[in-house]
């Protein structure tokens, strides 16, 4: 009770903030998302995300090996697939010698100890633009499933550390723990894209990977069908509960910001680690306002940072995460 309580007592300088912060932020706290394409030598910005680049395999190795030596821990890996290999059986997707596979073995070989969590989902191999295979005019689940399988284990075999489903079929978790399992990777983890939501903050990664669905009457217009509905929350705790049920290790709820509601709800309804994804519209906003001045760009990065680890998060997937990092090493 006031004036015998003054909550301003722990607030008058840095060093008592210090003592009492709740929560934290270090570098071993984000993952990075990278965008890897063909050829060699290659660096190529994505306009919609400034400072993000597609870049080749031999680059890319280059890259983790400066975000290692930062602290930055985890790499969440993604292809631009040639439109020449794009079908919709997304067979390409565990080709062996695939451009993701080839990434996978490369920044393994310059980086054991960096944590490796490949995507998996069709989008970038479908001609449709589609997370799943097209059948009847819509995603057919089960089959989509059976080649999810392949290409985990694909991945597994080019030494990644976790897959990272990000296609919210049903099942879909139970069947590659199985599929890993099966093939002897039981010590592979999985990542689940749990409560992965049909949100417009994907605009500039569809940009990155060219992977939105393409214009056409007789297949769905949009992700509506797998991704779930923003306006709900319980729902977002039943998927989560059922992925760990499945064999989860680690759950993801995506976007961050706008769902640092669903992220302390999941957080206190699982007991395995949850991934926030910090996505590509939210990182363009900041820094598109940062670039009109109208906001200050290295507070509000970390302020939201922040927020999502002060919310539940285990590990923030973040296209900031090099820029962070380079801060708080200073």
């Amino acid at each position: 009770m006031f004036p015998l309580q003054r909550g301003r007592r722990l607030r008058i300088n840095e060093s008592i903030r210090s003592l009492v912060r709740e929560t934290t932020l270090s570098p071993s706290d984000f993952m990075f998302p990278m965008f890897i394409t063909e050829g060699e030598n290659i660096k190529v910005e994505i306009p919609s995300m400034v400072g993000i680049y597609r870049r080749s395999i031999d680059l890319t190795v280059e890259e983790v090996k400066e975000i290692f030596a930062l602290g930055i821990r985890a790499v969440n890996i993604y292809v631009k697939v040639n439109e020449s290999l794009k079908d919709n059986t997304g067979k390409e997707a565990w080709n062996p010698d695939g451009l993701m596979q080839r990434a996978i073995k490369a920044i393994k070989a310059a980086c054991p100890e960096m944590v490796v969590m490949p995507d998996v989902a069709l989008d970038p191999y479908s001609i449709y633009g589609h997370d799943g295979i097209i059948e009847n005019g819509d995603i057919d689940n089960d089959a989509t499933n059976a080649a999810l399988v392949k290409m985990a284990v694909s991945h597994a075999q080019a030494g990644a550390d976790f897959v990272a489903p990000s296609d919210m079929m049903d099942g879909r978790v139970l069947r590659l723990r199985q599929g890993l399992d099966a093939a002897g990777f039981h010590n592979v983890g999985i990542m689940s894209y749990s409560a992965k939501y049909a949100s417009a903050f994907y605009g500039p990664f569809r940009d990155a990977l060219d992977s939105a669905p393409v214009d056409n009457a007789e297949i769905p217009k949009d992700k509506k069908t797998y991704q779930m509905d923003y306006a709900n929350r319980i729902e977002a705790i039943k998927e989560a509960l059922m992925d760990v049920e499945e064999g989860a290790d680690m759950v993801m709820v995506k976007p961050g910001i706008a769902y640092l509601d669903i992220v302390r709800e999941v957080k206190n309804a699982v007991n395995v680690p949850v991934t926030v994804f910090h996505v590509s519209g939210e990182y363009a906003m900041i820094k598109a306002a940062s670039e009109r001045g109208w906001l200050d760009h290295d507070k509000i990065m970390m302020e939201q940072l922040m927020c999502i680890k002060r919310a539940g998060a285990s590990l923030i997937s973040t296209y900031f995460a090099k820029e962070a990092a380079i801060l708080l090493n200073k």
